[in-house]
């Protein structure tokens, strides 16, 4: 069942990519006590993911954070030197937080994952975004086609603080 308005996140583990190596984050860390702005992509380095909906957290990042936001963190089904090499690739190392969620426990979890197998990727996340205040979600948007990012752009999540 997917995750809705007014739930709390479950407790999750992720992993992310640092000059000290593969780090775990736990879900505890991001969002006890802070407002998050969260959102997902099926794939990093993928044409929409990188061409038009991480760009749009990059580039309104300082609006997000001026409207009282603590963080803004993407996640995707990626291994977390995948996901290290885009956040070198995009210049968004240290901007934004960029977690792996391998083996998509987390997406499943959610109730967001999505069986990408016809086009060779597996099992994905779907993308959204998500306002998460202190591990209960606010705000919640779900793109229907994986190859948009409207519903779950920068400029919703920003209209929506």
């Amino acid at each position: 069942m997917t995750i809705k308005v007014g739930e709390r996140l479950p407790d999750a583990v992720f992993k992310t990519k640092s000059d000290e190596g593969v780090l775990e984050v736990l879900s505890d860390t991001l969002f006890k006590g802070k407002k998050v702005v969260f959102f997902g992509v099926p794939g990093a380095f993928t044409p929409t993911c990188s061409m038009n909906h991480l760009p749009g957290y990059l580039e309104n990042r300082d609006a997000i954070l001026a409207k009282g936001v603590d963080s803004i963190v993407v996640v995707a089904v990626n291994d977390p030197h995948v996901m290290g090499a885009w956040a070198k690739a995009t210049n968004g190392e240290g901007k934004i937080t960029y977690l792996s969620d391998g083996n998509a426990t987390f997406t499943k979890a959610i109730g967001l994952d999505i069986d990408l197998s016809a086009v060779s990727m597996g099992v994905r996340s779907k993308r959204y975004s998500m306002l998460v205040e202190d591990g209960v979600v606010k705000q919640l948007n779900i793109e229907n086609t994986p190859g948009q990012a409207v519903a779950s752009s920068a400029a919703t999540i920003l209209e929506q603080l």
